[in-house]
Order: structure tokens, then C-alpha cells, then sequence
């Protein structure tokens, strides 16, 4: 994927600590692990895990550091929770607070991106005191 070779191409470039965070299920969450990348493609798709780059080196030239790289969320956060055990679990054994968290969940994934596009879209310095 051309982002997180994007990623890992800054962090190494960067003289000075770097971070990757990325999102990779496991046993718990009841994926066969040969579809990873479809996984990993309905939780950003689903707006439940976020892709983009903070490189501090932007600054100096005046551009922003933070780049997101996701879009939009494309589809119901249900669509991606339920693929998973840890949260199908919930909808077989408690159906009426699990919706209440998806509803909660598909709230919180559409503000949470807006507020990174908000972030990335903010002129370096604006803000500054």
C-alpha cells in the first residue's frame, strides 16, 4: 500500500524518533488473518482506523505537518465492527447496547474525522499565540 510505504519512508528519513501505529487484528478479533488487508481496508473504510503522517520538517518550508491520507468514512462502522468477534459478541449477547455503541461508534468516527480534516487543512502558524 502506497500509504504506509509513504509512512515508513518519512519515519526513516526523519533524524530523530519516529512512530508507525497501524492497525493489525488479531486472534482475539476473529479474522483469518489471509484477509488482513481486506480487515484492514473495511476498518479504514469505516472510518474506525485513521490513516495519516504528522513530519515535523514541514514547518520550515510553511506547509502543514499533519497530511491525512484517509477519506471520508465510506460505510456504516457496523459493517466493519461486525466482521469482528469482539464486537459481534456484543450484538448476540446484549443486541440493545450494542446498538446503542454502534450508533455511538458511527457518531464518533465522522466527528473524529472532520476534526483531522480541520487539523490538516489549518495554515501553519494559524492558531499561534
Amino acid at each position: 500500500d502506497v500509504q504506509v510505504l509513504r509512512a515508513f519512508l518519512e519515519a526513516e528519513s526523519y533524524d530523530g524518533p519516529s512512530l508507525i501505529i497501524a492497525y493489525s487484528p488479531c486472534i482475539a478479533h476473529g479474522i483469518d488473518l489471509a484477509n488482513n488487508l481486506r480487515q484492514q481496508d473495511l476498518a479504514v473504510n469505516a472510518g474506525h482506523w485513521g490513516l495519516f503522517r504528522y513530519d515535523p520538517r514541514k514547518v520550515d518550508s510553511g506547509e502543514n505537518p499533519l497530511h491525512l491520507d484517509s477519506k471520508e468514512p465510506s460505510i456504516p462502522y457496523r459493517d466493519f465492527a461486525m466482521t469482528e468477534t469482539r464486537f459481534a459478541m456484543l450484538e448476540r449477547t446484549h443486541p440493545d447496547a450494542a446498538h446503542r455503541f454502534m450508533e455511538a461508534a458511527q457518531h464518533q468516527t465522522r466527528a473524529k474525522f472532520h476534526l483531522y480534516e480541520q487539523l490538516a487543512k489549518l495554515a501553519v502558524g494559524e492558531g499561534d499565540s
